[in-house]
């Protein structure tokens, strides 16, 4: 049984991250507008995945409890090439390219360093899902936000907490995910409840 439940786990996380940013790219493509979509909760995110991926690697991990994060950050970064271009601030692509890259090398150059980088990783998502929330807060207006992403996003936490609970039992990647769950819910919900508040005006 358990064998199955972690197959089950990892191929329908990796499914449902192969789209994952699919729904929110075309929102964003079809209006040619990212309002509502906080650029500062995009690249908290990515910051985070990247972090995250690195530990994994670092550590040793087996692939399949990680191997969405490349996908994720393609999508992520697709996504941030296109609000940047519909905000008109294509000029920070080459200086965000550069602080993500150099800072992927920059994280192993110590062990102490991706530790503490890990750490801090669940501060980073949590901030990206703060950001997101605080932008809708501040509009009460879910624009071009995709609730369909937000949820997917809270699947897949659900489904790491379980693999990670079944293969490496890391405390620090668990209260990770368990974090990540609960603000993927609340900013799922948020969206919803801003979609309904505009439909009823």
């Amino acid at each position: 049984m358990a064998p199955a439940l972690l197959d089950l786990a990892h191929w329908s996380t990796w499914a449902v991250c192969a789209v994952i940013k699919l729904p929110q790219l075309a929102a964003v493509l079809a209006a040619r507008s990212a309002r509502g979509v906080s650029v500062g909760s995009l690249l908290l995110e990515l910051a985070g995945f990247l972090v995250f991926l690195r530990y994994q690697i670092y550590y040793g991990y087996p692939l399949q409890t990680y191997l969405e994060y490349p996908i994720i950050i393609a999508q992520d970064v697709i996504l941030l090439f296109f609000i940047l271009r519909f905000s008109g601030n294509m000029k920070r692509a080459l200086f965000y390219a550069v602080t993500f890259w150099g800072g992927w090398y920059m994280l192993t150059l110590r062990k102490w360093i991706i530790d503490l980088a890990m750490n801090l990783c669940t501060l980073i998502s949590a901030a990206s899902k703060l950001a997101q929330l605080r932008c809708l807060w501040q509009t009460k207006d879910s624009g071009q936000v995709s609730a369909l992403t937000w949820s997917m996003s809270a699947y897949t936490c659900a489904t790491r907490i379980v693999t990670t609970v079944m293969t490496t039992n890391d405390l620090a990647v668990l209260i990770r995910f368990i974090t990540m769950l609960i603000l993927n819910i609340w900013v799922t919900a948020t969206i919803l409840r801003y979609r309904r508040t505009k439909k009823t005006d």
